[in-house]
């Protein structure tokens, strides 16, 4: 059964229609990627299956017991709220509860009138408090951040002072406790460091419900979905299989349309040349034919069906305008330290002609700086580098900040190439998918995708034969991702990248480095191989911490075991009588409360409800306690015999 039905939505802004016709079903366990190239309608889709915006044609249906979750790319609009309120944020209700209980218990001490009233109402809140979990929510919240990576101190820092990494994590823990069984993912991979995307598909492998999820992390697709929408030219088509199984059914669909189109295309022509033949020969019986073949022509051309045209997309090339030495460059001991913050040491690198090298490590370790380091920004506090001879460095900065605010697109591109006409730089802006009107857009008013486009034009343009390349796939599409890729797998230069994306670091690394507070590890070849060598290494660290390790002594521990089943035997015993004691003390208190002298008197009668309330409070957690002994003791005791 079905827990989301759509029929053929339909949205505008304006007189632009961004998607229509747009049709599907999402059923239990489905895990769908959501692809497209920026500005296809994905997130407009999202805000529509959320609420956020209406259709302008078309509906949804979700199932009855559907609960929808949804995260955004950017949000955390109060900078000042600690991290731990925010996400406290999506308990509302449960806070609520515990607000109007404090209200409650406030009113009953000062012995009203109607205090029976208020004692039942409080009853019943205190007991819908507790069965929808108000006494774990902290608790969960609190776990929740840590799992994603939080240390304690930071889950009560103030939002504002987060990395964009932690602000997206505050999202993602607020979606993951909102007990929804369908969540909408928008880019939720953004700004996470690769151990928290890892354990972010460790958790959608888990998930039991369903999502749909967008992003442009191909690694991250291929890991968590197994069913594949691609909105195009503002219609979704749906495919089964991961990302690599989609491009792969995608181009076998569009060939074979292509290839219906065609010898349609030549059956047509086929026709008309008898036609044409016919005509010639000028007899009635030559006139029935030829509106036989019409006919024929008529049919063909109602089911003829032009293939789409690919949305448009950037294609280019790097080439170096030198060849600089077999030693790139040459890196001992580095470190740096800001103040009393030793940021990292010991970085080695040694990096040759032609290589592609990938700079990985979480976030905060210090990637960004090291990069700055080489281009002179910043000043190492120990150790050397130099670059080997005829070296030109082309930058890219995921900060996207050498572009000048204050220019045109087209001056940005001709003031640095001043040798060029306008035809040639208006020709090398239409690569990068500037056209037309668009090389006048300001710089300041670009989005973050075509401030990408223009940073990667200045790259090609530098024809420097050493890219220095910070998170270069941020902000670009699939399509500008693979583009890159194919630009960068040709490039006769060498290549020094940090990045988090995996499917790119899997295409074209040489060797890694992994950048830690001690210093650089060196790996060679692409991301896979980085992970089973990874695994290799923590297996035989695991091993020789084991070898390492006293061997236990079999009689001793034998003797250690069975005093602790003696020790748990006796808190067994003492548990079931502390529990005897609660429930009698309870029908103590009850047998009170029916005496028709303490039940007139309101302060008795509060008195002894706190008291029958305490011990029961007392007797649940005992009887908590007789649970996790008995179950304890029935498996160790079943283990001993």
């Amino acid at each position: 059964m079905a827990i989301l039905t759509v029929n053929n939505i339909k949205k505008m802004f304006g007189t632009d229609v961004i998607i229509e016709n747009i049709s599907f079903e999402i059923q239990k366990g489905d895990r769908v990627g959501l692809v497209g190239i920026n500005g296809s309608g994905k997130t407009t889709l999202f805000k529509i299956l959320n609420g956020e915006y209406t259709a302008d044609d078309g509906s949804f249906t979700p199932a009855r017991d559907t609960a929808i979750g949804y995260m955004e790319q950017h949000v955390c609009r109060d900078m000042d709220k600690p991290a731990f309120d925010e996400v406290m944020t999506v308990f509302r209700p449960l806070l609520q509860m515990e607000a109007e209980l404090e209200h409650l218990n406030a009113e009953i001490a000062a012995t009203p009138e109607n205090i029976d009233a208020l004692i039942l109402k409080q009853t019943e809140l205190n007991d819908r408090f507790i069965a929808e979990g108000g006494l774990t929510c902290r608790n969960r919240a609190r776990s929740t951040l840590i799992g994603l990576g939080f240390a304690p101190e930071q889950i009560m820092a103030p939002i504002g002072v987060l990395s964009g990494g932690q602000k997206a994590k505050i999202q993602l823990a607020k979606m993951l406790l909102g007990e929804s069984n369908l969540l909408l993912l928008d880019e939720p991979t953004n700004h996470l460091d690769i151990p928290s995307v890892e354990w972010l598909e460790d958790f959608l492998k888990n998930y039991h419900g369903s999502y749909i999820v967008i992003s442009h992390d191909r690694y991250f697709l291929d890991a968590v979905t197994n069913r594949t929408f691609e909105i195009e030219n503002t219609h979704l088509t749906e495919y089964k299989g991961n990302y690599t199984r989609f491009l792969h059914l995608k181009e076998e669909k569009r060939l074979a349309m292509q290839r219906v189109y065609d010898n349609t295309q030549r059956e047509i022509k086929r026709i008309e040349g008898i036609i044409e033949q016919q005509k010639r020969f000028n007899q009635e019986r030559n006139y029935v034919t030829i509106a036989s073949k019409q006919k024929s022509i008529d049919r063909l051309e109602a089911t003829l069906q032009k293939p789409e045209d690919e949305p448009d997309t950037i294609r280019f090339q790097f080439k170096a305008s030198q060849r600089g030495g077999n030693d790139v460059l040459m890196a001992e001991d580095l470190a740096l330290r800001f103040g009393e913050n030793q940021l990292f040491q010991h970085v080695n690198l040694d990096i040759k002609r032609g290589e592609k090298v990938f700079l990985i490590g979480p976030n905060g370790c210090g990637k960004t700086s090291l990069l700055k380091i080489l281009l002179g920004v910043y000043k190492q506090s120990f150790g050397d580098f130099r670059f080997g001879a005829n070296i030109d460095i082309g930058y890219y900065d995921q900060a996207q900040g050498n572009l000048d605010e204050r220019k045109t697109v087209i001056d940005e591109i001709w003031d640095l190439h001043p040798y060029m006409n306008q035809t040639q730089v208006r020709s090398a802006l239409a690569v990068f998918l500037f056209k037309g009107e668009d090389v006048y857009k300001p710089i300041k008013g670009l989005s973050g995708g075509e401030r990408a486009r223009v940073l990667l034009l200045k790259l090609m343009l530098s024809k420097a034969n050493l890219l220095i390349l910070d998170e270069p796939t941020n902000h670009l599409d699939i399509g500008s991702c693979e583009a890159l890729e194919d630009a960068l797998m040709g490039y006769d230069g060498t290549l020094l990248v940090v990045s988090h994306d995996r499917y790119l670091i899997n295409k074209l690394a040489d060797k890694i480095y992994y950048l830690e507070p001690s210093g650089t590890t060196l790996y060679l070849g692409n991301y896979d191989a980085y992970l089973e060598t990874r695994k290799k290494r923590e297996a035989v660290a695991a091993a020789a911490t084991q070898e390492a390790a006293p061997k236990p002594n079999a009689y001793k521990l034998k003797k250690e075991r069975a005093a602790e089943i003696r020790k748990k035997k006796a808190a067994l015993t003492r548990c079931e009588q502390a529990v005897e004691e609660a429930e009698l003390e309870i029908e103590s208190l009850n047998e009170k409360l029916l005496d028709p002298a303490i039940a007139s008197d309101y302060a008795q009668t509060l008195e002894i409800t706190n008291q029958i309330a305490a011990c029961k409070e007392r007797s649940d957690a005992l009887m908590n306690d007789w649970t996790a002994l008995n179950i304890w003791l029935e498996e160790n005791s079943e283990h001993e015999g």
